[in-house]
């Protein structure tokens, strides 16, 4: 059984925001909302709903592993603005910057030097003194 097995698409939104707003924080999520147009209102729906309400809300893996996983596959795929925010998010998710150093190095080795390099800088700028 899912957590969201039975759930009104309203309830599978509110349970999403909380999912969202927790691992991604307040201020984050406030300014998505702020920003949200006619034109991405739809979006800013389907994403609460679902990447947050249905797939972030599964307990199958526990955040940290589900950061570990989108880390990889931002990563793997060039997604730069998102992988700042989500090397943010792996933090707020129990990760250490030395996990993440080793998210990145793994990835490395899968997907690139080019593209391991690019995530250190982006984790440089984005930790700046944690690290």
């Amino acid at each position: 059984m899912t957590t969201n097995e039975g759930l009104s698409d309203a309830e599978r939104w509110e349970q999403g925001m909380q999912v969202r707003r927790a691992v991604l924080g307040d201020e984050h999520v406030d300014r998505a909302i702020a920003n949200t147009t006619e034109l991405t209102a739809d979006f800013q729906d389907f994403i609460s709903r679902y990447a947050w309400g249905d797939i972030w809300s599964r307990p199958g893996l526990d955040r940290r592993s589900r950061s570990v996983a989108v880390l990889t596959a931002l990563i793997a795929l060039g997604h730069h603005e998102e992988l700042a925010m989500h090397l943010r998010a792996a933090l707020r998710n129990g990760l250490t910057v030395d996990e993440v150093r080793e998210v990145i190095l793994q990835a490395g080795l899968y997907c690139g030097v080019p593209a391991a390099n690019t995530a250190f800088r982006i984790a440089s700028e984005v930790y700046g003194d944690e690290v």
